[in-house]
């Protein structure tokens, strides 16, 4: 962590800025795999709490938390749960993926981090955010930049004018090969002005 932060402060003082504001960000981590892929199909466009909500009550319906159970599962038995119509399409097309062996989720830690993103963009509703943040949360890719995040996208145009996402992302080639931890210290920032404190 201080090698990436060390690196980043000298390129970019506006990083430097945020941690004598607000000190350094808590790194996030979450298990790889099924469930935490689950997750973040609910957290899609929805805030963290919410969809942690939804998913600890999917969790508690649903006595084996796997592929097999959760592609069984009635599409009314998700609404009651508050998951929408479209979301449990994706969780059973990621249920159907694993239980075909279209993927396997416990190779991706061995692949770099384009192999992971062309095997997981093959199942629908896992898009580039989604990918995005299992690498970072999940599988710890150092030189990530999630630019289909609003938070990151929205702190960018704040701290550096910038608002056209394709010049975002050449500016944040100077990032490399730290951008995850940008991505983590622009997020810091984001919810510490707005006083929110999230769990991850």
């Amino acid at each position: 962590m201080k090698q990436a932060v060390d690196y980043l402060i000298k390129k970019e003082p506006i990083f430097n800025t945020i941690i004598e504001k607000y000190g350094l960000p808590l790194i996030p981590i979450r298990s790889q795999g099924f469930e935490t892929l689950v997750l973040l199909i609910l957290e899609q466009q929805v805030s963290i709490d919410s969809a942690k909500a939804t998913f600890l009550k999917l969790k508690a319906n649903v006595k084996y938390f796997k592929p097999e159970s959760l592609l069984l599962l009635e599409d009314e038995g998700f609404r009651n749960l508050g998951v929408s119509r479209q979301k449990t399409s994706y969780i059973k097309a990621l249920s159907l993926s694993i239980i075909n062996k279209d993927i396997d989720l416990l190779s991706l830690s061995n692949k770099s981090p384009q192999q992971v993103r062309d095997d997981l963009i093959k199942i629908k509703g896992i898009g580039n955010w989604t990918i995005d943040v299992y690498l970072m949360f999940s599988l710890q890719s150092p030189d990530i930049i999630p630019l289909g995040d609003i938070a990151v996208v929205n702190t960018i145009k704040e701290l550096l004018d910038i608002h056209d996402k394709h010049e975002m992302e050449i500016y944040a080639k100077k990032w490399e090969p730290y951008r995850s931890m940008a991505t983590f210290l622009l997020w810091h920032h984001y919810l510490n002005k707005r006083n929110r404190k999230v769990n991850y």
